[in-house]
């Protein structure tokens, strides 16, 4: 069975709620939506304060090419535009509407019926979805317009699906595959349209045979979309470990997927694309694992956008005694939340609770010389080392050593027998040395 080749590590899978239907979260009383929940140019608010907003209005346009639109999620009234404290614990600008009823707008397609067949342009296609401000639903918020325009000179030759669902705990794409594996292969079929290519790919790993086995079946009556089973072995949904396993191809270092000529888009935003074109629906809900040991409740929710964790938890039966961290995302590449009024956003696919005893770190020590993180980094680094420029503020030295390379997937520190916090510190330092190459620039 295929995987990729450079490093990787094997956690436990602890996919508590893989057995448990998608549920309509109730609306909250108040929706708190981030303008920024996009990488790229911030969007900016096109309602003030009293306007009355309908569910799927425009609320912010996007501020640049490399941007996504964000639309109200409920209707209301905007009660304010302030700051609000978002997962990463910083305070950042949102929209907050006070829920009256759920009116959508006019032309949105509430009906469960599938569409299959697309007869817009590929131009059409991609304008529609830019429209819609679907971003990378796997964690990344790219926005999904830019990676379906590829820059001059470069040309897709197959669409990559991530269907991996690599992170602990997480299954939020593994029910959206269950429950809605038609409206994925249209998706598919509308992405290598407006791609124009001839293949797709769809890479799930093998602890989800039943997901394996429906898009099998669903995708039979078109053999240009391949569903491949996959070793286990985490990171397998970044982009460059899943191009490896699906495809053969290796992504060089600093450079995009394009280079080798494909194009990867998550389950959850191919569903998002499906929405927006078949059903004129801007992205403004998401399917969320709210899970943890001790919750009583856990599942996967249908969630509006600027809902506040805080009520997610509630809804999964309140926050436990025992409770010591709450991550927003998995265990391996999430953060732990400053605030439950954090909102949920577009990038939002999880919320796990981890028990006191599991949240606690181990005592740092100083490094052994191991090796261990170089043998688990996936992109081939050094992260003992990279750690070390980063702690010391050798931000010249880090960018040397390819620190921009690095995904933030936390196998270095999972594997690290002396307990150092080498993902906090790779995380510091991919800010600065990001900062630093922009500043050149200007």
């Amino acid at each position: 069975m295929r995987t990729f080749t450079i490093g990787g590590i094997h956690p436990p899978e602890c996919k508590l709620t893989a057995g448990k239907s998608i549920v309509d979260m109730p609306l909250p009383k108040q929706a708190v939506v981030l303008l920024g929940q996009h990488i790229g140019a911030p969007t900016q608010a096109v309602v003030e304060k009293g306007a009355m907003v309908k569910t799927g209005q425009l609320l912010a346009k996007a501020g640049g090419f490399v941007s996504a639109n964000i639309h109200s999620p409920v209707s209301g009234k905007v009660n304010k535009i302030a700051e609000v404290v978002d997962a990463s614990g910083y305070p950042r600008p949102a929209i907050f509407i006070d829920v009256e009823g759920d009116e959508w707008m006019e032309g949105i397609d509430r009906s469960e019926d599938l569409i299959s067949e697309c007869d817009l342009e590929p131009a059409a296609i991609v304008q529609k979805i830019n429209e819609a401000g679907i971003v990378g639903m796997g964690g990344a918020c790219f926005p999904a317009h830019v990676k379906l325009t590829p820059p001059p000179g470069k040309k897709a030759e197959i669409l990559v699906v991530n269907g991996v669902e690599c992170e602990p705990y997480l299954t939020a794409d593994h029910r959206l595959m269950l429950e809605k594996a038609p409206e994925i292969i249209v998706g598919i079929r509308i992405l290598m349209k407006a791609l124009n290519v001839d293949k797709a790919v769809i890479g799930i790993e093998c602890n989800k045979p039943d997901a394996i086995e429906l898009l099998q079946h669903i995708a039979k009556p078109y053999p240009a979309i391949e569903v491949m089973p996959l070793q286990m072995h985490y990171p397998q949904g970044g982009e460059k470990q899943l191009i490896e396993a699906t495809t053969g191809r290796q992504v060089p270092s600093g450079c995009l997927p394009i280079e080798v000529g494909a194009v990867v888009q998550n389950v959850g935003t191919i569903f998002a694309i499906y929405e927006a074109v078949q059903k004129n629906k801007p992205l403004f809900e998401r399917i969320v694992t709210v899970t943890g040991k001790s919750l009583s409740n856990a599942g996967n929710f249908r969630v509006r956008m600027g809902t506040p964790i805080k009520e997610l938890l509630d809804f999964a039966g309140g926050l436990p005694e025992n409770a010591g961290k709450v991550i927003s995302g998995g265990p391996m590449m999430g953060k732990a939340l400053a605030s439950l009024d954090a909102p949920v956003a577009k990038g939002t696919s999880g919320v796990l609770v981890m028990d006191e005893a599991d949240s606690k770190r181990g005592q740092a020590s100083d490094c052994i010389r191991c090796a261990k993180c170089v043998a688990a980094c996936p992109m081939g680094l050094e992260p003992y080392l990279l750690g070390a420029l980063s702690e010391h503020k050798d931000w010249e030295g880090a960018e040397k050593q390819h620190m921009m390379d690095c995904i933030e997937c936390g196998c270095c520190t999972f594997t690290c027998p002396a307990n150092r916090p080498l993902l906090d510190y790779l995380r510091i330092g991919k800010a600065k040395v990001g900062a630093l190459i922009r500043s050149r620039k200007q």
